[in-house]
């Protein structure tokens, strides 16, 4: 497992923190998940989606359904990506965003952290 990207943006307070990895297992998604969850105590979610191979999976991680584990994996599939994890780290600001917010703000954020790597 690789970190190739990391990026961050800010809406209304919220900040979401998007991490880029190639992996090669559900194992190394395992690993990744839980060591972002230990230097992200505060944090209110962390959703993903990965692909290896015919693997796919992806999380909302309690937010609104389809808000947040599908823009990423969208992202994943438009761009043809495989053996890639992409996680985000959300800090509730305290302003909701609503579902069409939510939607863009993962969407924007999985875009930014596999942008950077070109």
């Amino acid at each position: 497992m690789k970190l190739l990207n990391q990026s961050t943006l800010e809406i209304k307070k919220s900040k979401f923190i998007g991490y880029y990895y190639e992996i090669n297992s559900i194992e190394e998604v395992k690993e990744i998940l839980d060591n972002l969850k230990k230097e992200h105590k505060k944090a209110k979610h962390i959703p993903y989606a990965y692909k290896i191979d015919n693997n796919i999976k992806k999380t909302d991680d309690k937010e609104p359904s389809g808000t947040s584990g599908t823009p990423i994996l969208n992202i994943i599939e438009k761009n043809n990506l495989n053996h890639v994890l992409i996680a985000v780290v959300r800090y509730f600001g305290g302003i909701k965003l609503g579902a069409g917010g939510l939607i863009r703000a993962y969407s924007n954020t999985a875009k930014e952290v596999i942008k950077k790597e070109e």
